[in-house]
């Protein structure tokens, strides 16, 4: 046999071609263009909020209420703590249905009502919010009579649902079903083996899919005009209506005042500096846990 390449024990390799190498390369440097093209929107979008808004934050802006018109300073203190509030509710509501559905889905939902769950779910995650923000103002609002921090958290929570559901659905299927069979093995029930050992080696995915619901509704300003309305004072209280960031930003950007719309471009730079931070803090926290179990 003529020597192909480099031997190896008894085995010989033949050398990767000059096209193969030159293939290599090229998808190489088009998967890195790829994510260069995904980081650019983002990059230029928080360039320029930096550049727009860093000048109007400082310490009265992030512990100050709103000034009346023609009054100078003020701040969104209330906003920020406000969006943190519906976020909160949202979440209650929104994460344990949309995991709980998601596993439903991946373990038992193998069926005709499983079909019509997912149907349900791919449609509702193209509802317009505006069309949600409506829904939760006739469920909500007119059954309270007024406009409360619950209800923006009811319309954040019916977006967030859909998103999570799949997304959870999909991490769990991708786990072997060798991990479910080697518990029924060990005579674990199948609800021990779904939630202590299926859901845990879906964390990190399932994790995933709650950032990106997060991510996606909290910045919504459509469904909490019609729910949450906003609140030119601090708030704490689920039946009353509440600031929210998105809500100030929008309301101070179609103002005619110079000083309104400067801190308009702050309260979106907060806004989205909140939002980079609680994602990358969630998934910091949830690959710590998953470190710490394996090991």
């Amino acid at each position: 046999m003529p020597n192909l390449g480099t031997q190896t024990g008894q085995f010989e390799i033949a050398p990767i071609s000059l096209w193969r190498r030159g293939m290599n390369g090229f998808v190489t440097l088009a998967a890195g263009a790829a994510v260069v093209l995904v980081l650019l929107p983002l990059g230029a979008i928080f360039a320029y909020l930096i550049y727009k808004g860093l000048g109007s934050i400082n310490w009265a802006f992030l512990t100050q209420t709103p000034k009346p018109v023609g009054e100078a300073g003020g701040g969104m203190a209330n906003a920020i703590a406000g969006s943190a509030y519906v976020l909160a509710i949202a979440s209650v509501m929104g994460v344990p249905i949309g995991i709980g559905a998601g596993i439903y889905l991946a373990e038992y939902g193998r069926n005709r009502f499983g079909d019509v769950i997912r149907f349900t779910a791919d449609v509702l995650n193209g509802v317009p919010s505006i069309v949600v923000g409506i829904v939760a103002y006739g469920i909500v609002v007119l059954g309270q009579g007024h406009f409360s921090a619950l209800a923006g958290g009811v319309a954040l929570a019916i977006m967030m649902i859909p998103t999570i559901t799949r997304t959870s659905e999909e991490m769990l299927l991708l786990v072997p079903n060798a991990v479910r069979e080697a518990a029924y093995g060990l005579g674990v029930s199948r609800w021990r083996t779904t939630l202590s050992i299926t859901l845990r080696t879906a964390t990190s995915g399932v994790i995933t899919g709650v950032m990106l619901a997060f991510a996606r509704v909290a910045g919504e300003t459509a469904p909490l005009l019609f729910t949450a309305f906003g609140n030119q004072y601090w708030n704490w209280k689920m039946n009353q209506p509440t600031a929210a960031l998105s809500l100030q930003v929008y309301t101070y950007a179609i103002s005619p005042f110079d000083e309104w719309h400067r801190q308009a471009w702050a309260g979106a730079l907060i806004l989205i500096v909140l939002i980079v931070a609680s994602v990358s803090a969630v998934r910091i926290a949830a690959g710590r846990g998953m470190l710490k179990g394996a090991n």
